[in-house]
């Protein structure tokens, strides 16, 4: 079973409808490479969702990467909804996706809503950073 005990089957917490296994899993596993900006802000969403630390570090721009990473098992991701896209496609260099997501942890429920800007580095998608709103 991968990070955070999601079985494959189990729906992709990015919110597409699609099977963990066959959506943000794959990436998760290594098994391929996010083709669009959106595509790897949605397999990071997801990463925080079933707490893989490894594939945040791995997808994060070498200039801005933490040395490390701790997430809080804690914290339940609920919902993402993507609210705008800019660029980050298969021909651009660069992206932006602007995001809201829901979170529920011992503080109760919380709200991020982000503008997190992507980049290609070495033919893939990388975040680079973002700003919260």
């Amino acid at each position: 079973m991968p990070a955070g005990g999601v079985a494959d089957e189990a729906p992709c917490p990015c919110g597409l409808g699609e099977r963990y296994g066959a959506c943000c899993g794959r990436l998760h596993r290594g098994e391929g490479r996010a083709a669009t900006a959106e595509q790897l802000m949605r397999s990071r969403y997801s990463a925080f969702a079933v707490v893989d630390a490894a594939h945040l570090l791995r997808t994060w721009h070498p200039g801005t990467r933490p040395a490390h990473l701790e997430l809080d098992p804690d914290l339940r991701w609920l919902r993402l909804d993507v609210l705008a896209v800019e660029r980050g496609g298969f021909l651009d260099a660069e992206g932006v996706v602007e995001f809201r997501a829901v979170s529920r942890g011992p503080g109760g429920r919380g709200v991020l809503h982000e503008r997190s800007r992507f980049t290609r580095e070495e033919g893939r998608w990388v975040y680079l950073d973002g700003d919260v709103r």
